[in-house]
């Protein structure tokens, strides 16, 4: 059995803030079950992940929170990334509204983002990413109130 590195103290002060912002972000409950799956093949990883992306990039000031998840709908929408779209649609619309650290969303943005996302990454990512926010919202219990088709 392979052992992983113990991280230096540096290292762990980031592991600690990334910690924290993927908490606030994406919620205790999901955050439990990552570090709970971590195994020898993936541990690095997540700590990679937690301290590189969650601190490092998460933490910078030049963007607020909601910016950021508005930005990762329409990147992982464009690549096809859907596990990770699903992720931030529920964390985002979960997250309590008046939190703005938390990055919540609400159904006008979603619909905003995924308009501008058909027109710059194709019609089948707005698609594809407007049925995976409805079933989203489905299991959620917060299916949109039915429209007039006609203008």
């Amino acid at each position: 059995m392979q052992n992983t590195p113990t991280p230096v103290p540096e290292a762990t002060d980031s592991l600690q803030r990334g910690l924290a912002n993927r908490r606030r972000v994406l919620g205790d409950a999901w955050v439990d079950r990552s570090v709970e799956n971590a195994n020898v093949l993936n541990v690095e990883f997540q700590r990679m992940i937690t301290a590189y992306a969650w601190d490092g990039i998460w933490s910078r000031p030049g963007l607020e929170r909601r910016t950021r998840r508005i930005m990762v709908l329409a990147i992982t929408a464009a690549m096809g990334r859907w596990e990770e779209f699903e992720l931030h649609i529920r964390t985002g619309l979960q997250a309590d509204p008046t939190d703005s650290e938390a990055a919540p969303l609400d159904l006008d943005t979603i619909r905003e983002v995924l308009l501008q996302t058909a027109v710059y990454a194709g019609v089948p990512a707005g698609n594809t990413g407007m049925a995976v926010t409805l079933k989203v919202l489905k299991e959620l219990g917060r299916t949109p109130e039915a429209a007039s088709f006609a203008p």
